[in-house]
């Protein structure tokens, strides 16, 4: 029995035997629909397909790495992406106002659409070094497998389902997205789910490694930028004016007193970081701004509301503190500026799309790792359409650091034949 199957079954005890014996047939069905699925001739091709392009999925994971796509100068490699999804056949390949390579494969009666997911961006900064090394079946460079893999994995997918003419009913839109990693605040799909974009009935994003995990659960967080800002001077000769270093110093250290009790007190799993400092402009000088960069997250909304009520207190009367103390000259003021959200919530393990995504990994005998996490699925979870986040396949190492490594397993490409099965059932209907 999976995870999801025990999860449900835990939470249905309550209900009685019935209860637990309906969701046992409810996962059976999907069982049988991926299993008899997998039969048919034009899946059996498309899964062949898929082992037949690893070796040309290595070139286009090596020579895709190399591209930087830094945070808000996806361009380049947007562009490449694009010419890469013509080359295996999808006709019909754009790139959106917001910088998304949108590729669509048409279904017979297109009255649904399933979007595939991977972004194009890496949290490396522009002049980062993306040579990548190989050693044997690992290959290493920073945001090698996160997310070159996963735009590898959606190439393979789309040529699988290209070259297999497999009927699909709906159609399918293979994205290639900008902005999901940090302070990009997850912008591509933000515009790609807009009001009057295209319509999306069930979202699947592939980012990183792995075949089993499966995220369902969407990690909310708001980060900010802190700034307090004086009129500076020397360290000598104007001693005496607020100091701008001083107040951060104090509203860091009010806030991680109280939210180091809260994150630890009865709840939800809460976090902060205070992931970047900076300012002033000599040891001599008293600064004219000191800033610090923010992230809290949690999958509760309140709770991720009530550290950020801690954060704005504490910055509060760190302000007040340091304003008292001075003898010279105009106060401090303080800015606090959002730079990123992204909301909380959780694709219910029972909708169509988890359970197909369990069904086509159990056929392939891997057993589900339902987890949380913050990708681009969040956008969807919270417009409430049915979203899952999942591995491309292989195993990553050292994700977000210099040392990143993604190896090219025996079953690296179960992962995507899960991808293949659960998107063309859900296209099928």
């Amino acid at each position: 029995m999976g995870n999801g199957m025990v999860r449900r079954c835990v939470r249905l005890v309550s209900t009685g035997l019935l209860a637990i014996v309906t969701a046992l047939a409810f996962a059976a069905d999907y069982d049988q629909e991926i299993e008899t699925l997998a039969g048919h001739d034009e899946i059996q091709i498309a899964l062949s397909v898929i082992d037949e392009t690893s070796d040309e999925a290595l070139d286009w994971l090596v020579e895709i790495n190399e591209i930087p796509a830094p945070p808000f100068k996806e361009d380049v490699r947007a562009g490449y992406y694009m010419q890469l999804m013509r080359n295996v056949g999808v006709a019909d390949v754009s790139i959106d106002e917001e910088g998304n390579v949108l590729a669509r494969i048409p279904g017979r009666v297109g009255n649904k659409t399933v979007a595939v997911v991977a972004h194009l961006d890496t949290v490396f900064p522009e002049g980062t070094k993306l040579l990548v090394h190989r050693r044997g079946n690992e290959y290493c460079a920073p945001g090698i497998g996160d997310n070159s893999r996963g735009l590898v994995a959606m190439l393979v997918l789309a040529k699988a389902i290209i070259t297999a003419e497999i009927p699909l009913d709906q159609d399918v839109l293979l994205v290639g997205s900008v902005g999901e990693e940090g302070i990009g605040n997850l912008r591509g799909v933000r515009h790609l789910l807009r009001d009057d974009g295209p319509f999306i009935d069930e979202f699947i994003a592939i980012d990183g490694g792995g075949a089993s995990r499966m995220t369902l659960v969407a990690v909310g967080s708001i980060r900010y930028r802190l700034k307090f800002k004086g009129p500076g001077g020397h360290s000598w000769g104007a001693f005496g004016r607020a100091n701008p270093a001083h107040a951060l110093a104090r509203a860091i250290y009010y806030f991680d007193e109280a939210a180091s009790r809260y994150v630890n007190s009865d709840g939800a799993k809460v976090t902060y970081n205070i992931g970047r400092m900076g300012g002033g402009t000599s040891v001599n000088s008293i600064p004219f701004e000191n800033w610090a960069e923010i992230d809290m997250r949690s999958v509760d909304p309140v709770r991720l509301k009530r550290i950020d009520e801690l954060l704005t207190a504490a910055i509060s009367r760190a302000l007040a503190e340091q304003n008292e103390l001075r003898t010279l000259e105009e106060a401090l003021l303080v800015e606090k500026e959002e730079i990123g959200f992204r909301p909380a919530g959780e694709t219910p393990v029972d909708s169509p799309l988890i359970q197909r995504f369990i069904a086509a990994m159990r056929h392939h005998g891997i057993e589900p790792q339902l987890r949380e996490g913050s990708t681009d699925s969040n956008i969807a979870i919270f417009q409430g359409i049915p979203a899952v986040t999942v591995g491309g396949g292989g195993s990553s190492s050292n994700a977000h650091s210099l040392n990143e490594c993604w190896v090219n397993t025996p079953d690296a490409n179960l992962a995507i034949k899960n991808v293949l099965l659960a998107v063309v059932a859900s296209a099928s209907k």
